[in-house]
């Protein structure tokens, strides 16, 4: 097994580069559109674009295993065209995110570019899409050909790609019944856990690193997914939409009984589960 350094930094910066015009042109979009949520959609195309771009540079350079290499865009492509594909569809014709709103305080012009907004939206997401990705470029240098550890990782990304997309399809069509409204979704994947599209989104983050672990050098980019985990469950993630949910009728027993991030059998969460 060897692992490629000087190409892992040829592929970094052109990562910089793609993350950079990437929020560039969301920055664009936004200011059109007088809302900053666009940036939501950007969040899975801008890893798919990371990913394209390693694979041909790395392709040109002549590095890395040709099949990990497609492996590897083939999981980002999917899971980040489907993610923003669904947010798209999702946040179609509403106005502004509240949850930008109330971060950008009242008087915030719609898309307005500012210090505030750079330095509390894009420029923190510019930057975790860049440590999240530093899987995606390491196994786009590793040489080692399909081992064990690629399959594992295989399978642990569509074990968390049926939770994310699966999820998101149950909690959307759950919303899109009005008798639903004001209720807790509770039947599904959300019966096992509170959070299936977030515990979904951690382990296909986990998958994708398992594939670039084919080199010791390359377990440094264990703090990609390191970092998706934590903001999913404590930071933007689960912690966010548990706040926001906290006063909804049947919540609170909804919460004693179901695990609140990984899949456990209902009533059999422990009593300090996360």
């Amino acid at each position: 097994m060897s692992f490629d350094l000087a190409a892992f930094g040829l592929l970094l910066v052109g990562a910089v580069a793609t993350v950079v015009v990437a929020f560039a042109l969301t920055l664009v979009v936004a200011r059109a559109t007088g809302r900053h949520s666009v940036v939501d959609v950007t969040w899975g195309l801008g890893f798919v674009a990371v990913a394209v771009v390693a694979y041909l540079v790395s392709g040109v350079l002549g590095v890395g295993d040709t099949v990990v290499r497609t492996v590897t865009l083939a999981l980002v492509a999917v899971w980040g065209l489907r993610l923003g594909i669904y947010i798209g569809l999702r946040n179609r014709g509403k106005g502004e995110d509240p949850r930008y709103a109330a971060m950008l305080g009242d008087d915030h012009a719609p898309g307005a570019v500012t210090t505030t907004v750079l330095r509390r939206v894009y420029l923190p997401q510019a930057g975790v899409m860049l440590v999240v990705s530093l899987p995606v470029l390491a196994a786009m240098v590793r040489a080692s050909t399909v081992t064990a550890v690629v399959v594992v990782g295989v399978v642990l990304w569509l074990v968390g790609f049926v939770f994310e997309s699966v999820g998101d399809a149950q909690l959307a069509a759950f919303k899109a019944d009005p008798g639903n409204k004001g209720k807790v979704l509770d039947t599904g994947l959300w019966r096992y856990t509170r959070h299936p599209n977030y515990f979904g989104d951690a382990c296909v983050w986990w998958g994708v690193f398992a594939v670039a672990a084919g080199h010791p050098l390359a377990l440094v980019t264990v703090v990609g997914p390191l970092l998706m985990t934590y903001l999913l469950v404590s930071v933007t993630g689960k912690e966010l939409t548990e706040k926001s949910m906290s006063g909804r009728p049947g919540y609170d027993e909804y919460v004693r009984r179901t695990s609140g991030f990984l899949p456990l059998p209902p009533g059999s969460r422990p009593a300090r589960a996360t």
